[in-house]
């Protein structure tokens, strides 16, 4: 897989005000942590975004939003948001809002 290298800049100008960012290559695209917990990654398959288990259901209600898989098994809480989705500025904003709602729950690393 490629990646795309202008979702990824849509993805760190929405993120670029968060303390505790990191960034790096994963799953064959960018991806980006918060306090050492994935949130989020970009490719040419499209934006994947961790909700978090049964805190997906309204985005995968969304057109442009499937469920996230990897090596042909489903990642329970992450979704996978093509163009249609990642493009709407408001839209790729609240996944990536939720996304770091949940993320911030999770236990320090």
């Amino acid at each position: 897989m490629a990646r795309d290298e202008g979702l990824e800049e849509l993805v760190r100008a929405d993120l670029e005000a968060e303390r505790g960012l990191a960034e790096k290559p994963m799953f064959g695209g960018w991806a980006w942590l918060l306090n050492g917990h994935l949130l989020c990654g970009a490719r040419d398959a499209g934006m994947l975004v961790r909700l978090g288990r049964d805190r997906d259901g309204w985005a995968l209600a969304l057109p442009g939003i499937i469920p996230m898989i990897m090596q042909g098994r489903r990642m329970q809480g992450w979704v996978r948001a093509g163009p249609e989705a990642f493009g709407d500025d408001a839209l790729r904003r609240r996944l990536l809002d939720a996304a770091l709602d949940f993320v911030r729950s999770l236990p320090e690393k």
